[in-house]
């Protein structure tokens, strides 16, 4: 892996587990809030 995909991988992997945290607790506003944070943050990553 290059070095500079290591902080970006890093938060996207957060993002995922921040999104089933509230997934888990049935709070779906947040779930949707940070699985969007994450596909953001895989699109601007890899594009």
């Amino acid at each position: 892996m290059r070095s500079t995909l290591i902080f970006p991988t890093l938060l996207i992997a957060l993002d995922v587990a921040a999104a089933l945290v509230y997934a888990a607790h049935g709070d779906w506003k947040h779930f949707g809030y940070w699985a969007s944070a994450a596909s953001i943050s895989v699109f601007a990553t890899l594009m």
